[in-house]
């Protein structure tokens, strides 16, 4: 079995907030409701939850969401887990181009991409599955799904390494 490093971690927790936040290239000219649910989520939020491996950890996450240019909402966010440091930034904007709301993230872990939301009622949901490689070269099927639902965000991360199997998993509500 694998034993997962801090940077390895890392990278797997920049997927915690990867699907939830940003915008695609180009303006977007969203309706107003659409731009309105983005922007309800606009402050300061909290969350812990815990990462599932090789072992248990706890993972405490900080994410502050303010407005952005034209009707894009940015986001910056820190999750600390066993003494690693996780930090990711990004946008998240409805794009009328391709009509769905769109999230894409930067982080230090040298992860990165976008992930496609639907609006279900009035909750928000963001869903990516991507395959990648980690910071040795190694193939992961990353899945994140991030709910935001009325006065909270909630993520589900999965990691899974594709030669041994092994996995990581994390949930995290946040908070206002």
């Amino acid at each position: 079995m694998t034993k997962f490093g801090p940077l390895t971690r890392a990278g797997a927790l920049a997927g915690l907030l990867l699907t939830a936040f940003a915008a695609g290239p180009g303006p977007a000219m969203a309706a107003p409701a659409d731009v309105a649910l983005l922007k309800s989520y606009i402050g300061d939020w909290r969350g812990r939850g815990t990462l599932v491996g090789a072992s248990t950890e706890s993972v405490v996450c900080r994410l502050a969401l303010t407005q952005g240019n034209q009707d894009k909402v940015n986001y910056n966010g820190r999750c600390t887990m066993a003494g690693t440091n996780l930090s990711v930034a990004g946008t998240m904007a409805y794009i009328d181009q391709s009509r769905r709301f769109e999230a894409a993230m930067t982080s230090n872990a040298t992860f990165s991409g976008i992930a496609v939301g639907q609006k279900r009622g009035n909750n928000l949901i963001f869903n990516l599955r991507e395959r990648t490689p980690d910071e040795e070269g190694k193939d992961m099927n990353i899945s994140a799904q991030i709910v935001l639902a009325g006065d909270a965000i909630k993520v589900v991360f999965e990691v899974v390494y594709v030669e041994s199997g092994d996995s990581l998993r994390a949930e995290v509500p946040f908070s206002r």
